[in-house]
């Protein structure tokens, strides 16, 4: 089959790659939308544990066209999402029920290969029957599985002002369920207008542009919105530059969540008697653990609507530049169709 192949960060080609044959409880995906997310851009510099060689993608939807000795409940020709996560199950944080601190965890498309090939094996366990559910949904079951992990942690209380910063695909995916959560009021800031315009139109409140290069610019504007702060605010860039001034716009008393990925060695500085004094709590979100039924229901009832969010369709040859379209300011999501 066909796959791309890093064998070491920045340099990757797509390559003939032979397929093993399929162990006890496994079965065989034919690739047929796989999502391109900021992760796969740490991987390419090396980021967030990659183990070469190395077959990225992680979002995979596809069809079953094998299955292997003792797999019950599916045969060839359903289709699936996949759950890339894979923990040991043994260690002391798997034995508390704390899977996404698995201490042996790997996940394809970072340790293991994963979707930006023609096939990937997977246990059956981790393959989720989607039914009729549009293929342009199922690329976005991955992240909204972590948006629900990340809402679990949150912890939303109904009523409370939200404000999202970041508009990209898991932004929209957030505000789409925090409006669903019975938020009062739901604020996104980013710098993108197209983007805002999407969140617009899946019910966000507020919109404010910022200035790419200055998040302290729209102090003023977010201010208006919400005097004495927001109630909860989920920091969903990773742009250090926003997270060093978020914090004036979280309302005391009040929450911020750091969802964003920034880069491993990024570092802000912070001022621990504003933490203090304020009684502001800070939470991070990480991934997800089985969040995929409750994602895969949230996009069969429609609380999650995809459209509008992908804006980018490449063929396995094109991986290279659906990794570059992640920058452009036109591209909200992109994917991959390895088999198309």
């Amino acid at each position: 089959m066909r796959a791309v192949v890093y064998k070491k960060p920045g340099h990757f080609a797509v390559e003939e790659v032979a397929d093993r044959p399929l162990r006890a409880g496994e079965v065989r995906v034919k690739n047929l939308i796989v999502g391109v997310c900021g992760t796969d851009q740490h991987l390419h510099v090396g980021e967030f544990g990659p183990r070469y060689p190395l077959t990225p993608g992680h979002e995979i939807a596809g069809e079953i066209v094998e299955v292997g000795p003792g797999v019950a409940g599916f045969a060839a020709g359903d289709r699936v999402a996949v759950d890339n996560t894979i923990y040991c199950t043994h260690c002391e944080n798997c034995k508390r029920g704390d899977f996404n601190f698995c201490q042996n965890g790997i996940a394809l498309g970072v340790q293991e290969s994963g979707g930006f090939a023609e096939h990937t094996i997977v246990a059956a366990a981790k393959a989720y029957p989607i039914g009729d559910l549009s293929l342009d949904a199922a690329a976005i079951i991955e992240p909204t599985a972590c948006v629900v992990h990340g809402l679990d942690v949150l912890d939303l209380t109904p009523g409370q002002s939200v404000l999202i910063t970041g508009a990209g695909p898991t932004s929209q995916i957030l505000s789409q369920l925090v409006v669903q959560g019975g938020a009062s009021s739901v604020t996104m800031a980013a710098p993108t207008q197209f983007k805002l315009d999407v969140a617009k139109s899946h019910g966000v409140n507020n919109t404010v542009l910022l200035d790419r290069n200055d998040f302290t610019a729209s102090n003023s504007e977010l201010h208006a919105l919400a005097p004495h702060g927001f109630d909860v605010v989920i920091e969903a860039t990773g742009a250090v530059g926003i997270l060093q001034n978020i914090l004036p716009h979280v309302r005391s008393g009040g929450t911020l969540m750091i969802y964003g990925m920034a880069s491993e060695s990024a570092q802000i500085s912070i001022h621990p008697y504003e933490i203090f004094r304020r009684e502001i709590t800070i939470k991070g979100s990480f991934a997800q653990s089985y969040g995929f039924a409750r994602a895969i229901d949230f996009l069969r009832s429609g609380k999650v609507d995809p459209t509008g969010i992908i804006t980018h369709r490449f063929g396995l040859e094109e991986y290279g530049d659906a990794l570059a379209a992640l920058r452009a300011p036109d591209c909200l999501k992109a994917v991959v169709e390895p088999t198309a």
